[in-house]
């Protein structure tokens, strides 16, 4: 049952993306995607097992990966409405949502540190696939993310975003 709840709740998390974000919820799709593999290959590199809280911390690195790309969509949003040429939103929206995506997964991360050092056995396997995941989730949306929206509109002069 946890991994069916994984791939419907991924699933749909895909489909709202697509639906609200066009093609940048293709691209940041395709970043989640990458990120899960990446999240499930370092587990498989510390030869963790897993069991529903990791689960769990796999469901959670989800939906934090998508908030990531949501609030850098919603700040090149923003630049746009602010009148700024595309291709300044986009690298402003990157620039601007940095801070708040490493606040996040900073607070996040010293929460699964303590959870692991305070913790036994299903408590500590949560708290390693969050920490990995917050990892994993920051390089997609940071990196990853941002490398297919310049690979898709770097360099290209738009008059207009369809975001």
């Amino acid at each position: 049952m946890g991994v069916t709840s994984v791939k419907i709740g991924f699933a749909l998390v895909l489909l709202f993306m697509v639906a609200f974000y066009r093609v940048f919820g293709l691209l940041a799709n395709i970043a989640l995607t990458l990120n899960l593999m990446m999240l499930v290959a370092v587990m498989s590199m510390l030869g963790a097992t897993l069991t529903l809280p990791g689960i769990a911390g796999i469901v959670l690195t989800v939906g934090m990966a998508v908030d990531a790309n949501v609030l850098i969509f919603e700040r090149i949003k923003e630049e746009l409405r602010a009148g700024s040429p595309v291709q300044s939103a986009i690298h402003a929206g990157f620039e601007r949502a940095f801070s708040t995506i490493l606040d996040a997964n900073v607070t996040t991360l010293i929460a699964a540190i303590i959870l692991f050092a305070m913790g036994t056995g299903p408590v500590k396997g949560f708290a390693v696939t969050l920490s990995v995941g917050i990892i994993t989730s920051m390089f997609a949306a940071l990196v990853i993310t941002r490398a297919l929206v310049n690979l898709a509109y770097g360099g290209r002069k738009l008059q207009k975003l369809g975001l």
